[in-house]
């Protein structure tokens, strides 16, 4: 299943840049800083309970979907864009200058990965005792569009409330490697 292992692997390099959180940044008393490192851990636990439940690691348990389903829809979008404000970007937080540069294509990534997040949330509201086919990627889904029978609509344009839940929590993943590839650097 390469969806399984994309998602995994996805999964553990967010968690292992989030756990690279700077000491200094937290020491420093910036409280901001403290709490977005500590919502982006929250945001990549929930992220992979709810990963590990679609790759069989973790029983799947509607309630559990939910609530992490909800935690990633509460902590995206104007939250997410409210944690970084320009007064701590750049050392000794992780999170570049270029933030500020580049404001309307972070908060184009923000509302994009809160849109996917509502409607996981949405689906995760009404999840059944069990996964379900529909709630799956399915061979058929495309990531990037084309196929050997035409072109096909991206799901980055498709409407969010129409994918699987699976699905969502791939893109919502995409969504934050994307964002971190552009605008986090590692800290030492």
């Amino acid at each position: 299943m390469k969806a399984g292992i994309a998602s995994r692997t996805v999964i553990l390099a967010l968690v292992s840049s989030l756990s690279l959180s700077s000491p200094q940044a937290v020491a420093s008393g910036d409280g901001i800083v403290a709490e977005r490192q500590a919502s982006m851990k929250a945001m990549a636990a929930a992220a992979k309970t709810i990963a590990e439940m679609f790759d069989g690691k973790r029983a799947y348990d509607a309630a559990g979907f939910k609530a992490a389903a909800e935690a990633l829809g509460a902590r995206t979008g104007p939250a997410l864009m409210a944690e970084f404000p320009a007064s701590t970007l750049g050392a000794p937080s992780g999170a570049k200058t270029e933030i500020d540069q580049a404001r309307s294509e972070f908060e184009a990534l923000a509302n994009h990965i809160g849109g996917l997040a509502g409607a996981l949330a949405a689906k995760a509201e009404a999840a059944p005792a069990q996964i379900t086919g529909d709630m799956r990627m399915g061979a058929m889904t495309s990531m990037d569009g084309g196929s050997l029978l035409g072109k096909r609509l991206k799901a980055t344009q498709a409407d969010p409330t129409r994918l699987p839940a699976e699905h969502l929590l791939h893109l919502i993943l995409q969504d934050c490697s994307s964002c971190h590839s552009k605008f986090r650097q590692k800290v030492e």
